[in-house]
């Protein structure tokens, strides 16, 4: 059985592998309206540790982000070392959609903002990506867990339509308000 915390760094390891493919491309233009790819590396760290600096853990110093794959291998280090640490983890608070754990909310909101943001930046990138029915399903059922809070501002745009028959990937794609068929400008 996968802990939470073993999730969100499975996550973020397939986040770096995605900034590994990027090969420098950090400027450009992502599905995120006005977000480069640098923008959405900069967004996933910062949010992270701002989550963990309300919760009273210090990510320690912030990285140098002028090489994102560095940078956020350095940031996923300390998060991991955050989460190690005897009871974080476990620790439970009143987060905005109920009781959870500290791990809970990394691999659940923080993983999945990953993943979501890793599509972006593949996409941008010209690699590959695509999630198997499986986790779709899972990514789908946390998204359930938010109800109307998922189309919040700042979160995710109002879902866009595709065929009955499209794949799993661009059915989550779509739900989270992407253009499955979105690609960078020739």
């Amino acid at each position: 059985m996968t802990t939470s915390a073993e999730s969100f760094t499975a996550r973020a390891d397939a986040f770096a592998a995605i900034l590994d493919g990027a090969e420098g491309r950090w400027d450009a233009p992502t599905p995120c309206d006005d977000w480069t790819v640098r923008d959405v590396v900069v967004h996933a760290i910062e949010t992270e540790r701002e989550f963990l600096e309300r919760q009273d853990l210090s990510p320690g110093p912030s990285p140098d982000q002028s090489d994102p794959p560095a940078a956020w291998r350095k940031h996923a280090s300390a998060v991991a070392e955050v989460l190690s640490a005897d009871g974080v983890a476990e620790r439970e608070y009143d987060g905005y959609f109920g009781r959870t754990t500290i791990a809970a909310t990394m691999a659940d909101f923080y993983g999945w903002d990953l993943v979501v943001h890793g599509s972006d930046i593949a996409r941008a990138t010209g690699q590959q990506w695509s999630v198997s029915e499986k986790e779709a399903a899972a990514l789908h059922a946390t998204a359930d867990g938010w109800g109307d809070a998922l189309y919040s501002e700042g979160v995710c745009a109002e879902a866009v339509p595709v065929p009955d028959d499209a794949s799993a990937s661009d059915r989550l794609l779509a739900r989270l308000g992407r253009d499955p068929g979105w690609a960078p400008a020739a």
